[in-house]
């Protein structure tokens, strides 16, 4: 027998299909359905629908609270990009993240103005308060999520 997480994995993946690359769901009614709590919900959300396997994840908390997942559509731009994310590794430093930017521009993949955009929140300017390892995970991770949402 399947486990929940995979027969809920497979579900949502069913309705993106359904629905043309995009759902929108709200986790209780979900935890509702499989009979599981919402936790559940967001360990399948957070292992199987990942930026690495070409799903864009948007999370809304509080009582109208929903989570939108989108299935990235994969084009010439959107290969490069996503080879990137996944080459880049858990940690990156500001040095090492604005190359990648500076790149990014230069094959014409973003505009100059989205790579100022990058280069601010990226910056230890702004994760200067957040310690060192966790401040190049952190910046790792939001370098991600920005290319990723460009294929969306």
């Amino acid at each position: 027998m399947a486990k929940l997480s995979d027969l809920i994995e497979a579900f949502i993946k069913q309705l993106i299909e359904d629905t043309n690359g995009a759902i929108e769901i709200q986790r209780n009614e979900l935890a509702n359905q499989f009979n599981c709590v919402p936790s559940q919900i967001n360990y399948v959300i957070d292992t199987r629908f990942t930026n690495d396997k070409g799903y864009y994840v948007e999370s809304r908390r509080g009582g109208g609270g929903h989570i939108r997942i989108k299935r990235i559509h994969m084009d010439r731009v959107g290969n490069y990009l996503t080879h990137i994310v996944m080459a880049m590794g858990d940690s990156i430093s500001q040095q090492s993240a604005e190359v990648f930017i500076n790149n990014f521009v230069d094959y014409e993949v973003i505009s100059p103005r989205e790579a100022r955009i990058m280069r601010a929140a990226i910056s230890d300017k702004i994760l200067g308060n957040i310690p060192l390892p966790k401040r190049d995970i952190f910046r790792a991770s939001l370098l991600k999520n920005m290319l990723m949402s460009l294929l969306v």
